[in-house]
């Protein structure tokens, strides 16, 4: 990874982030936040949103819902159109698992 996560902290995302060691609790709780606004049945609670203000500024918890955000609607959106991924994760899990939902709009 050139610009941002150790290849080693990418990987460990596709397990368990939540009691990994390489994760600082922002990082926790920034992967949390992603998973709560990605997936439809989690929610970002006002208990967890109290947690997110302790350790993130407002500007910087924006910043992070953007980015987040973004993400969201680029992988509903690109697949309308056939935007298939540029090959940046190196991670064969990922590859595999886009190579896999590629298949099934082509």
């Amino acid at each position: 990874m050139q610009h941002g996560a150790v290849a080693e902290k990418v990987e460990a995302v596709l397990g368990n982030y939540k009691k990994n060691a390489l994760f600082s609790l922002r990082e926790r709780l920034a992967l949390e936040l992603a998973e709560r606004m990605t997936h439809t049945r989690k929610r970002v609670t006002d208990k967890f949103f109290a947690r997110l203000k302790r350790h993130f500024s407002d500007e910087e918890l924006v910043e992070l819902a953007a980015v987040i955000a973004l993400e969201n609607f680029r992988s509903k959106f690109n697949p309308v159109f056939g935007i298939e991924p540029n090959g940046f994760c190196p991670l064969p899990a990922v590859q595999g698992a886009a190579a896999t939902a590629i298949q099934r709009f082509h």
